[in-house]
């Protein structure tokens, strides 16, 4: 089993494994400097050196080069005291060029030798000759990377919904998927502005608790279902997946919340539209009853068709025996 040690690269950034190099005296918080496949970089451990299995390890394993030094430390402050500067200019550069871009960020690596330039755009552009005109100016390497919306609300920092600080900048290292199924099975309105974030997309907090809502939530009869209670039948009007209980409308117009396990039983296919129960019975019923009609009006084509021929041939003989008559006149 190889044994990597875990390193971020920024606060609160993803995790990346790299191999020790014989230094497992390494601990959380020290400053390494590794080769990566930018050249070479200064991160933190995050993780001492630890003992992973051989399916984790993806493609080849970089490992870290050495302990960072105290100049590598005085460098890295140097260069991000920097980075103000080249944000501004960057900025500047991007309006006289006329992109409509918005400069979020500008990082150097710990010696200088690369200018990352994070940008947001609504569609691509090309910003070739921006970055030979930056490179021109900075003399370095410059690398122009597009983010989203939420990794722009990851590097500006800000406050959520809650009045704390925002998840992905406090703790959240990855966005995991949000979708508008998770603000369903938690009952919350589905109103764009209650259950968006700053960056505009759903709330990542949604992922949080959505396992357990989903499992108490398979706890609960649906919504509007027929179901019998201690004090008579009823239909449930309201769920609370959180206690475990559910409020019910009585046939006499009153509410009354009783837990799951006291109701009785539930009538199983009574449910009101808002499960589709009624709406598929009454399209079933229909195609029935349209199959039946048709068979109706099938049979009695066929006897009126029969009928209708009788008719005809007793019609022709009829009409047979007057002209027969005739001519024996």
């Amino acid at each position: 089993m190889p044994t990597v040690v875990g390193v971020q690269f920024g606060p609160v950034t993803k995790i990346y494994d790299f191999g020790p190099n014989g230094r497992l005296d390494l601990a959380a918080n020290d400053y390494v400097v590794i080769e990566t496949a930018k050249g070479r970089e200064v991160g933190q451990v995050v993780t001492p050196p630890h003992e992973i299995s051989a399916e984790e390890v993806i493609g080849e394993m970089k490992h870290i080069v050495r302990r960072a030094t105290a100049w590598d430390m005085i460098q890295k402050d140097q260069w991000e005291h920097k980075e103000r500067e080249a944000l501004a200019i960057c900025s500047t550069k991007a309006l006289e060029h006329g992109l409509h871009i918005k400069v979020v960020r500008c990082t150097y690596n710990f010696n200088g030798g690369r200018l990352m330039v994070y940008f947001s755009s609504e569609k691509r552009v090309d910003f070739r000759a921006l970055v030979r005109d930056l490179a021109r100016i900075f003399r370095t390497r410059i690398e122009m990377r597009q983010i989203g919306v939420r990794d722009e609300a990851k590097l500006l920092d800000g406050v959520g919904k809650c009045g704390r600080q925002l998840c992905c900048t406090s703790w959240l290292r990855e966005f995991s998927p949000v979708s508008i199924r998770m603000a369903k099975n938690q009952q919350l309105p589905l109103n764009p502005d209650e259950i968006s974030g700053v960056c505009g997309r759903l709330l990542c907090c949604l992922s949080y608790e959505n396992e357990f809502y989903r499992q108490q939530n398979k706890k609960m009869p649906k919504l509007g279902a027929e179901v019998i209670t201690p004090q008579g039948i009823g239909r449930v009007r309201h769920l609370h997946p959180l206690k475990e209980s559910v409020t019910v409308i009585l046939e006499g117009g009153v509410f009354a919340e009783f837990n799951t396990d006291e109701l009785i039983t539930s009538k199983s296919g009574a449910s009101c539209g808002t499960c589709g129960g009624c709406t598929t019975k009454r399209r079933a019923g229909g195609k029935e009853s349209a199959k039946n009609k048709g068979a109706t009006n099938k049979r009695r084509r066929k006897s009126s068709g029969g009928s209708g021929k009788r008719r005809k041939d007793s019609s022709r003989r009829r009409s047979d025996g007057k002209n027969g008559g005739g001519k024996q006149h």
